[in-house]
Formats: C-alpha cells, structure tokens, sequence
C-alpha cells in the first residue's frame, strides 16, 4: 500500500468514524469466507457497515479527529492491535445484537471496544450491556409513556365510574351550600 493510498484510507475513516456517534472494534479473524459473508449480510440487513482496516491507519485517523477537538478515542488506542473490524452504525446497539446473533454458531467476532457517544465500552464481556443500550427513538416512546400514563389513569377511572363522579361532585357542592 503506498502512501497516497494510506492517506486515503485514513481520509476516508476520518470522515466516516467523525460523522457517527457509534461505532464498534472487533476481532473476526478466523472467520471463513462464507462466514464473513453471512456476517457482512447481517450488518447490511441491520444498516450496519462493516470495514476491515489496519490499526495504524484507524489510529491515525482517530488521532486527527482528536486534533480537531472533535473527542476523545484515547481509550481506544489499546484495542487497536491484531485483525481488526469496525462495525459502524446509527443504531447504538444495533451492532451488538449482530454480534451477539452471530456468535450463536461461532465464536467471533470478538469485542475489543465500542464507542458509544463518547463513552468508551472496553472488552468482550461488555457485550451484554451493549445489547441493552435504548435507542434515542426507545427512550423518547418510554418517556412519553411515562408521561401520558396518570392521564390515562384518570381518564379511565372517570369512564368507569360514570354517573359516580358527577354524584360525588354534588354531594360535596351540596354540603358546602
């Protein structure tokens, strides 16, 4: 690879790993073709792009955005040794569940470390926390759930209980007069 050709490779993770809030480091060596394949498929189904690139050039491309005062990869650097895969997505958890999906029938890819808006997940044994992550869209539908449920309650309580309310009303009206 020559030179030019690195520096394009780092252009291109700069710009892509800069303009994603969440992205994955992995180890899927070992992996056979066809098992590769099933795994990009899965990404491709899920919205999720898969990249095998080198660590020097991840690294540096990593360190440029740091330059640009953009984050913090630091704790990133240390999980950049041996194969390394990024899985790249829009969906926080949406790579774990791949991973942990195809781990059901082989034992990579392993999870050196996730980014996930700024915070740094080190390890495989991070993996579970992964796949309980709550999208943006998740928790905005849980908190206005949360939200609407006393209306609801009362509502229903004032539905069920029909004529009673009205009565209980001008009881209390009756008494005060």
């Amino acid at each position: 690879m020559t030179r030019k050709d690195k520096s394009l490779v780092i252009e291109e993770l700069r710009e892509t790993l800069g303009t994603t809030p969440y992205f994955y480091v992995t180890d899927s060596s070992t992996l056979t073709v066809a098992q590769v394949n099933k795994l990009r498929r899965m990404c491709f189904e899920k919205g999720v792009r898969m990249k095998v690139a080198k660590n020097t050039l991840i690294r540096k491309a990593l360190e440029a955005l740091a330059a640009d005062g953009r984050r913090d990869y630091s704790p990133l650097y240390e999980s950049l040794h041996g194969p390394t895969t990024l899985f790249i997505s829009d969906n926080p958890k949406a790579p774990a569940q791949i991973i942990e999906e195809f781990r059901k029938n082989s034992d990579r890819p392993i999870l050196k470390a996730a980014y996930i808006d700024a915070s740094v997940f080190i390890g495989d044994d991070q993996l579970k926390t992964l796949t309980q992550l709550k999208s943006k869209e998740e928790l905005i539908s849980e908190i206005l759930g949360l939200l609407t449920s006393p209306a609801r309650s009362l509502a229903a309580a004032i539905a069920s209980s029909g004529n009673k309310v009205a009565g209980a009303i001008k009881a209390l009206a009756d008494r005060e007069g």
